[in-house]
């Protein structure tokens, strides 16, 4: 007669309530709640806060607060300096992010290379302007840019490209794309170290494999390298992009949004507005004006943010889809 084996199932886990599970990890939240009371304080405060003041004909400083509904909104939609800034944002920003994202994610390819020498050296050289003080590298660039004694004119002049110097950051013409060429070289290093974690990510197997086949960088790096780099690009152009459009400090320092508001972003409007700072005078403060101005610049930012996080979720469902089609 066969003997039969009894197996022992395992018991079911009794299913805890949600608030013993919250007990039970309290600890957890209560070390947590340092940094959510800072966070509510200086992010989600001022978010509902401007939602309120944009209602509102408020100075800031003291004074009546009227109501006056959407006022301040319909104003702003017939003020030509608001479509002016809110033009050059997104001027700078399409300037900048192809050339940052682009271009440090070859340079992150070539310093991801363990056959490079000195690659530590290199990525820190590309991430030092990161970390350099933003008003430290924009006085700097100011006087690399500088019309009369600039190292970028005299060196035109000597190669004879130019016969006399321009004014880089003078001349309304050239001032904004100046600037977004100093935003590439200050913020170059962000995206490169990203794309440096991303390759991380990528089995050096698949590679060892391509070029026992007989495949060359090119073809790596095309076949391999970008098709598994695609979820974390759609991250890091949201991440560039959405620093770029809210670039404030750099332009500030330099040129204060000048000449002629030629470099007045979004930022710089929402900050003249708010505290009655012009290029060269003083304006009233209008800190209901410059929240309603935020609130249409943060509403736009959302869809950007929305749309690529969009992107990034149907690239990645695609993916599945062809993974399942292939496992099957």
């Amino acid at each position: 007669m066969a003997s039969v084996e009894l197996v022992r199932m395992p018991a079911r886990r009794r299913q805890t309530s949600i608030p013993k599970r919250l007990w039970a990890d309290r600890w957890c939240y209560i070390f947590m709640l340092p940094a959510l009371v800072l966070i509510v304080m200086f992010s989600f405060y001022p978010i509902v806060a401007s939602w309120f003041y944009s209602l509102l004909d408020w100075s800031g400083i003291g004074g009546d607060r009227t109501f006056i509904g959407l006022d301040n909104y319909r104003e702003i939609v017939g003020d030509p300096f608001f479509w002016d800034a809110f033009r050059r944002s997104f001027y700078f920003m399409f300037a900048t992010v192809p050339f940052e994202v682009g271009f440090s994610l070859i340079v992150a390819v070539i310093l991801n290379d363990r056959a490079l020498r000195f690659g530590a050296v290199f990525r820190t050289f590309f991430f030092i302007p990161v970390v350099t003080t933003t008003a430290i590298m924009s006085i700097v660039m100011s006087f690399v840019f500088g019309a009369f004694n600039g190292p970028v004119n005299g060196a035109l002049i000597g190669l004879n490209i130019l016969d006399t110097p321009i004014d880089w950051l003078g001349d309304p013409d050239t001032a904004l794309w100046t600037m977004a060429l100093i935003g590439i070289w200050k913020w170059f290093g962000q995206p490169m170290i990203y794309w440096l974690a991303a390759l991380q990510t990528i089995p050096q197997d698949l590679y060892e494999a391509a070029r026992v086949d007989g495949a060359g960088s090119v073809h790596i790096f095309r076949t391999i390298t970008i098709p598994l780099l695609i979820p974390f690009a759609i991250i890091i152009v949201l991440i560039i992009a959405v620093g770029n459009l809210s670039v404030f400090a750099l332009i500030q320092a330099a040129t204060n949004g000048g000449p002629f508001f030629a470099t007045e972003t979004m930022e710089l409007y929402i900050y003249r507005n708010a505290f009655g700072a012009n290029t060269g005078s003083f304006t009233d403060p209008r800190l209901g004006y410059a929240s309603a101005a935020g609130i249409i610049f943060g509403v736009c930012i959302m869809v950007i943010t929305a749309l690529l996080i969009l992107a990034r979720y149907y690239s990645r469902r695609r993916d599945f889809g062809r993974d399942r089609k292939a496992i099957l």
